[in-house]
Order: C-alpha cells, then sequence, then structure tokens
C-alpha cells in the first residue's frame, strides 16, 4: 500500500499542526482507498490565519499592482511546471480524468495569468464637480482579507480563479477548500513559498464548515467571502455574513436547459449535449441538467444521442479511453440512486443507464452510468432538483413560447444552451430566458475575459472579467477643492 501522506493547515507562509489533534482522510473515489490525510482545523486556528492575512495586506497594497503580479506569474509557472503531479493529485482525490485533470491544472494557471494581466488595468474616474476649483476622484482599492471557500468538483481552478484577482487587486486571501478535495490545493502553498510571495498573503486551511467556515465569514477581519458550491450553503453563509455587512460572492447551484430546436444542426448539438451532460461525471455547475427537443426532430436526435450515450466508456480515469469516472463520494452516488427511483416511481423510464455498471472493476469505488430518462413531465423531481451527476431528463416541446416557459419554471438560473440556426429566435432566447450565461449552438465552458453570473438561488456578484475583478475592489471618493 503507498504510504498516506499527511498535510498541515498553511498559515502565514507555515505549515501547521492543528491544535485539535484530529485529521480528515481523503478517499480515493475510484478505489475508496484513503490517499492522504489533512488537519481538522479549528476556529482559532481561522482567526489566527485572517490576523496573519490581515497583516501581510498592510504591506501588500503597498506593492504596485505590477509587482504583485509578477509575483503571481511566478506562481503561474510553477503550477503549469507542476502540473502532472497536480493533475494525479486530483484525479486520486476528485475522481476526474486524468485528460480533464491536466486542462484543470492549465485553467488554474490562466486564471492566474488573466488576472496579472489587469494589473495595469485598475483605473478609476475623474469626474467633474458642481462647484468652482474641484474635482472629484474616484479610486479603486482592495478590499482587505479576502475569504475563499471552493468546491468540490474543480477545487483547484477554483481556487485560481479567486485567488488571482483578489491578490492582483491588493487583497489577501484565506482559502478554505472542501474536506473532499483539499489536496491540490494545499500544494499552492508550497508554490507560494517557492516563488517568494511574502508569508501571510496566501492561507490555507482545512477544518469542518460549522466551526471553521463559519469563523471565516463571521469574522470583521474578513472584508469579502467568495464561495463557489451548493446553494444551501451559500445562503448560509450569506446570514453570516450580513452581521458585518461583509461584502459576498456567491456561485451556487445551477440547473441549465438544453434547448434543441427545430432547425439545429442535430450531430452539433448531441455531441454538446453528451459533453454537457456527463464530463466529469456530471459535477459541472453549468452541466446540461434537462434536455427540451422539439417535437419535430425528437426520434431523430434520441435515436444518436442514446447511442451515443451507450458508447460512453466508464472506468479508470487514468486511462485516456475513459469517457467518465465516478462520482465523489458515497453520499453523492445514493443521491444518483435516489432520483432514478424517483423518477421512475413519478413516470419516468430509464431509456439507458440508471444504476451502478456491473463488474468487479466496480465493486468498489463511486460508480454510477450515464444515465437518461424519457417519458419525463415537466413537473417531475427531476426537471427541478439539480443531480450533479450523470442524469439527464429529456422532454419533447412544441413551441418557443412552451419551451421557454419550461426552461424558466426553475429556481436557477445559472446558464442555459441553446440550438438553432434562427437568428430570430437566437435573439428572442437572449430577451427571454432568465439566465447569466447563455451558450448558442455549443455546450457549457466560461472563458476568462467573459462573466460567469447567475440569476435567482444560482448566486450574486459573478467571476470572470472586468467585472469579476471588480468584485474585489472598493472605491473610495475624493473631493479635491483647489485654488484657482
Amino acid at each position: 500500500m503507498a504510504e498516506i501522506k499527511e498535510y498541515q493547515l498553511f498559515i502565514n507562509g507555515e505549515w501547521r499542526t492543528s491544535t485539535s489533534g484530529d485529521t480528515i482522510d481523503i478517499v480515493n473515489p475510484s478505489t475508496e482507498e484513503i490517499v492522504a490525510r489533512v488537519q481538522n482545523g479549528t476556529a482559532e486556528e481561522a482567526i489566527e490565519a485572517l490576523k496573519a492575512a490581515d497583516k501581510a495586506q498592510k504591506e501588500w497594497k503597498k506593492l504596485p499592482a505590477r509587482s504583485r503580479a509578477d509575483l503571481l506569474y511566478k506562481l503561474a509557472a510553477e503550477i503549469k511546471a507542476n502540473s502532472d503531479y497536480l493533475a494525479e493529485l486530483l484525479v486520486k482525490e476528485q475522481g476526474k480524468l486524468l485528460k480533464v485533470a491536466k486542462m484543470e491544472v492549465a485553467v488554474t494557471a490562466s486564471f492566474i495569468e488573466y488576472a496579472c494581466e489587469g494589473a495595469r488595468r485598475i483605473e478609476g474616474d475623474i469626474i467633474p464637480s458642481d462647484n468652482p476649483n474641484e474635482q472629484i476622484w474616484i479610486q479603486k482599492i482592495p478590499r482587505g482579507v479576502v475569504v475563499a471557500i471552493t468546491a468540490w468538483n474543480f477545487p483547484l481552478a477554483l481556487a485560481g480563479r479567486k485567488l488571482g484577482p483578489a491578490l492582483v487587486a491588493g487583497n489577501t486571501i484565506v482559502i478554505k477548500p472542501t474536506s473532499e478535495t483539499p489536496l491540490a490545493t494545499l500544494e499552492l502553498g508550497n508554490l507560494a513559498n517557492k516563488v517568494g510571495i511574502p508569508a501571510g498573503v496566501i492561507n490555507i486551511l482545512t477544518g469542518p464548515g460549522r466551526a471553521m467556515g463559519n469563523a471565516l465569514v463571521e469574522s470583521p477581519i474578513c472584508k469579502m467571502v467568495t464561495m463557489t458550491g451548493s446553494t444551501p450553503v451559500g445562503q448560509q453563509i450569506a446570514k453570516n455574513a450580513a452581521q458585518n455587512l461583509t461584502h459576498v460572492q456567491l456561485e451556487l447551484g445551477g440547473k441549465a436547459p438544453f434547448i434543441v430546436f427545430e432547425d439545429a444542426d442535430i450531430d452539433a448539438a448531441v455531441a454538446s449535449a453528451l459533453h454537457s451532460r456527463f464530463d466529469n461525471c456530471g459535477q459541472v455547475c453549468t452541466c446540461n441538467e434537462r434536455m427540451y427537443i422539439h417535437e419535430d426532430i425528437y426520434e431523430t436526435f434520441m435515436e444518436k444521442f442514446i447511442t451515443a450515450t451507450k458508447a460512453l466508456k466508464v472506468g479508470d480515469p487514468m486511462l485516456d479511453d475513459t469517457d467518465m469516472g465516478p462520482k465523489v463520494n458515497a453520499s453523492e452516488l445514493k443521491h444518483m440512486e435516489h432520483l432514478v427511483a424517483v423518477s421512475i416511481e413519478e413516470g419516468a423510464t430509464v431509456a439507458t443507464g440508471g444504476k451502478r455498471p456491473e463488474g468487479s472493476q466496480f465493486e468498489k469505488g463511486y460508480w454510477f452510468e450515464p444515465t437518461v430518462l424519457t417519458n419525463v413531465k415537466q413537473d417531475m423531481t427531476i426537471v427541478h432538483e439539480e443531480s450533479f451527476g450523470p442524469i439527464l431528463p429529456v422532454l419533447k416541446f412544441k413551441t418557443f413560447e412552451e419551451v421557454i416557459g419550461y426552461a424558466n419554471d426553475c429556481e436557477y438560473g445559472l446558464a442555459a444552451m441553446v440550438f438553432t440556426n434562427n437568428m430570430n429566435t437566437i435573439m428572442k432566447c437572449n430577451d427571454e430566458l432568465e439566465y447569466g450565461e447563455i451558450y448558442v449552438n455549443r455546450g457549457h465552458g466560461e472563458q476568462h475575459q467573459g462573466f460567469h453570473n447567475g440569476y435567482k438561488l444560482s448566486g450574486s456578484g459573478g467571476e470572470d472579467g472586468k467585472y469579476g475583478f471588480e468584485q474585489y475592489m472598493e472605491k473610495k471618493t475624493f473631493y479635491i477643492k483647489h485654488k484657482a
């Protein structure tokens, strides 16, 4: 058996063992073997990290933004240099395919590099005053200490997405990855020290959300919380942060509709629907969670889609020819089984999948087959509850008005996907779909220069691009009176 590596807390540039004396086992979703142990940190250690970040921020903000970016460029370079090691860690802790893990490492570095490109674009305004001999200056300044709480599906990329703009803007950061997938994120501590990022600028903690997480969010030292995760957790964070009126940025759940109109390129839509549902075992917030197919092309589309779904290979995520790995943990697997059982009870038909795959290689691990449900009605549970896994309900529609009503009949509003070659239909979708991101004639997958923004219970604040960068800055206004 391989040696089980033990990780400590990264506070003020140093690795420390928690005073709790407890650890958390990190389990490989493919094998159920323990691959590492991390510290079960305490609320007191959360405050210690916040204080270290607060002290470091006083000097960090004085550096020119370009100097901060120069250090972060070096961090991005180290991430890329350690790509193979970090990718293998991601496979072990989260179960994603190795090729997807390598992509995640690359994206982590490019998130940071993109933020660095904005170092020379932190711009304020000079506005004419109503008074003589006076100008109004509006300056953008860092908020202070940022607490970043990340999800388990893309843990390293989410850390990079938040760390880059936070630090370039002049803030310092305390990162709390989830207990399921903290390993690759913790490795950022070693890389930060290697490239000379000052102690306290980056801190990384592991521990329970109710103790450590609450302490981070509720402290007056924390000036901003940026969180990616579930809607219930995001709602609780917003409540906990409200007592200090702390700025909160949330990217939460999704139930993306995938709409295919009668004039769509069917083959392109099938390919996009496939990857947008089953990539990363369906564990993507912008995934194709429910699919609406126009009745005129339904039979043709579904014949191709079911054939493609059945051809997907589930198995060892380290192998190049594997299409889908396991769910992240046993609880998530049970949720898949529950959703299928409820769907059948409500009248849906399992067109393919619906259970754990057969075979001795699947006796250990959290495996579930790519699953397609037909004979689905709009009022069924599976149409409204986020599955965050490889289960796809499919419905027919007749008219534009009908499908828009179905698509908007949802408490979430993160992403939607539309396939049509009719520009009028595209523009009507743009006007009427209640989603922060709309992908037209392609599957999900945002870009750094865009804006990743959810409506309704999908969050608030948004990330990426110039609008996401601005989340990490306050505005300070000066009224400058001078002599003529």
